[in-house]
This record gives structure tokens, sequence and C-alpha cells, in this order.
């Protein structure tokens, strides 16, 4: 099953499955001129200089004689942007462009949950940790039938969200499908403050008290990487680590980099490329935070921002990654404002692993395979945390009864001896 479509809900802009880059604001201009100007950042920007295999010219004055108003231009902006087949390169209205910066910013309203498109189904991706949506009980791939009564059948993800969101204290009902249970939660609308970490160890396993459990929930705020330093400073006391990575859909580059740089101190972080085949490589750093074991929980939900991380751990042998096969989206987005407010992520560049591995559409490969279950999710068992744990073990036991402790703990090398027992 494939994701066809992600969205926000209820004033949550994670923007599922982006990597994402800044440009410069645009200049005001009429409905006309708002539309000219993505068909020039696509034909100067988009990292297929064939646009899909077509003749991009023939968009410049399609619709010269039948945009009026801004709406107008929206739809055409639209249309022409399908052409591209690109889910990743899509235009945002001025509210879902104010959304998207409220998001960086870390502030939202709403109910907190990432919704998405499976096999024409309006599924929840995802709900975020302590908000009215976690709280209430709703679950990744829950399917969403209805909302405040109305039949989801063919809705839009734009529409979806509409009707999820509303004012704070203001209640919305959602009719969810869990397996061959409906179930309604009425959920009311409150502030969510976006964190990316939390250091909160999960109920659905047991972790050793030596070992430190990071949850990252999301790259996309500025503060992601403030948020790491902190969490490794208060766990600074555990012998290893275990990140977790699961269900993350990315956000911005640049938090991607500094995250990777703080427990790599030599070697490469990640490649990117753009459409002349311009290659950019990023190198660690050396401003390294911990050398002390890490084990890394990845999933299919686990993409953008996630892989190039998880990548750039494994490729310099830094961790050991569990769970089962990444998302696999190897494209980095680049925001642009335009006039009026509305914006437009255009896809700029594909990224390599340190190894110069592609991963887009086939994902990174965990050192590891396990997986949770319907039966474990539904019995609130969590495998592979539990596998995580003892591997993290392992590697803290091999470390100590190492006499010549190198300064990097190059993990690769005893990883059929964390696998046994």
């Amino acid at each position: 099953m494939s994701i066809k479509k992600i969205a926000k809900a209820g004033l949550l802009s994670l923007f599922t499955f982006s990597m994402l880059l800044f440009a410069q604001p645009a200049l005001a201009g009429s409905p006309q001129d708002i539309y000219d100007q993505v068909w020039k950042l696509i034909n100067r920007k988009y990292v297929d200089v064939n646009q899909n295999g077509q003749n991009w010219h023939k968009w410049r004055h399609k619709y010269d004689n039948v945009i009026r108003t801004n709406e107008d231009a929206y739809v055409a902006i639209d249309t022409m942007l399908s052409s591209l087949d690109d889910p990743y390169t899509r235009f945002l209205d001025p509210d879902e462009f104010a959304d998207e910066k409220r998001a960086i910013s870390g502030t939202l309203y709403g109910v907190g949950i990432q919704i998405g498109i499976r096999d024409d189904k309006l599924m929840v991706i995802a709900p975020i940790e302590d908000t009215p949506a976690a709280r209430a009980g709703l679950e990744t791939n829950d399917i969403i039938l209805e909302i405040d009564g109305l039949s989801t059948k063919g809705i839009s993800i734009k529409k979806a969200a509409d009707r999820i969101r509303g004012p704070k204290g203001t209640a919305v009902n959602l009719l969810i499908k869990r397996g061959d249970e409906e179930i309604t939660f009425k959920i009311v609308r409150d502030k969510i403050d976006i964190k990316a970490i939390s250091i909160k160890i999960p109920k659905t396993a047991k972790i050793d008290g030596n070992v430190g459990y990071i949850r990252l929930n999301s790259f996309l705020c500025h503060s992601a990487s403030d948020e790491m330093k902190d969490a490794i400073s208060k766990l600074n006391g555990k012998d290893g680590y275990i990140l977790d990575l699961r269900s993350n859909p990315g956000g911005l580059l640049t938090n991607a980099i500094y995250i990777s740089d703080m427990f790599i101190n030599s070697g490469y972080i990640v490649s990117t490329v753009d459409r002349d085949g311009y290659k950019e490589t990023q190198r660690a750093s050396r401003n390294i935070l911990t050398i002390k074991p890490l084990v890394v929980l990845i999933n299919e939900g686990s993409a953008s921002a996630s892989e190039i991380l998880s990548g750039a751990l494994k490729d310099n042998g830094r961790a050991v990654l569990v769970g089962t096969k990444s998302f696999g989206k190897g494209l980095v987005q680049e925001i642009n404002r335009l006039p009026d407010g509305a914006g437009i992520n255009i896809t700029t560049q594909k990224y390599l692993t340190p190894n110069g591995t592609d991963i887009n559409k086939v994902g990174i490969i965990p050192d590891i395979e396990v997986k949770n279950t319907k039966e474990d999710i539904e019995n609130k068992k969590d495998r592979q945390l539990e596998k995580a744990n003892q591997v993290i073990k392992n590697l803290i036991s091999y470390n100590k009864r190492k006499k010549d402790e190198p300064k990097i703990i190059n993990t690769q090398l005893p990883l059929r001896i964390i696998i046994e027992n």
C-alpha cells in the first residue's frame, strides 16, 4: 500500500515526508503574475529538467484568458503542478502557507494528527504525542469514515483538513474504523505545542535503567536540534541510547545535518545533487556530543530527514538500525513565498547517503529487521523496542569489555555478536 497524498489536520502542518529549504520571498503581483511566477520557478529550479517528460512551455500562457482572481490562479497552478506527478512539489494557499510557518515555529492549533490518503481511504498517519488526538486514543492506520457526520468518501486532503481543524475549545467528531470496529471520537481542539523530542519511555516495552530513550518526532520545527542537545545532556549518565525515528515524517534539512553531527565526528553525513548534477557534500564537523553506543529504530513511516540521519549513522558504522525498511523519500524541497502570502514547495534536489546510495522509493534497510504485528499493536506490545533494548545492552556490554576503546564505536564490526542472545 502506498501513501498517495499527505497533509495536515487541525492546523497541524507537519507536511509529512518533507525535506525543506528556504528561498527569498516574492514581490506582490496580479493573479496572472502569481501563476507566471510559479511557472518560472519550476522552469528554473525543478530537479527534473524535463519536467516529467513534457514540454513545460505549453503551460506558460495556457490560462492567459482565464485567470481573473487569485482563486483562478490557484486552480490553474494546481492543474499545472499535477502534470509533474510529484506529490512533494505542491502549491500552498495563504492559509496553508501560514500553517507551515507556524509549524516551523513550533506552535499550532488543532487536534494534533497527520492524515493521508491510502488506497482511496482517509487515514490517520500518526497522532502527535500529548495532543488532543493522542489523548483521545486515535491510532496510526485508523480509517476516518466521517467528519462531523459527513462522509469522507472521495474527499481531498485539503477538504478533510479544513473540516477537522477549527478554533480552540470547539469539538470535532470523527467516525473511525479500526479493524472491524467503528468508533466515534469527540475531540476538543486546542493549542498544539510541537515538541520535536521526548525522552519519556513508552509503556509498551521495558528498557534497562542504564539506557537512554530519545524519541525524535519531527525535524520540522527550528528547535529540533536544540531539543536533541538538551535530551543528550539530560541522559548523560546513561551508558547508551535508543533513538526512535519511527513514523518521523522529516522536516528541515539543516536539522538532519545538525543532529547527525552530534553523533558523528568524522566522515560524510549526506550529499545533495541538483538538476545540473552539481553535488554538494556535508561532512561531520567534529562537534560530536556523545560516543556512547547507539541503536536507531526506523519503520515504513520514517522518511526524508529521518532517512538522512539513519543513513548517515548506518553508513558511518555509528549505530545499529532496528525495525523495518524506511519510506524511501530521497528528495529535497525548497520553500518559496508567492505574492499574496501563498507559497510553493518545489523539489530541487535529490540526496544520497554517505555511501552514495539513492534511497528514493527504496528506503533505508535496517541491520536487524523486526516487525510489530497487528496483534502486537492490539496487545500494546512493542517488539521493535524490545529488540532495540536487547541490542543496546549487548553493545554496552561489548563496549565495556574492550580494553582499548576507540573514539567512535564501529557497531558494524560486532554486529554478529549483538544479534546473538
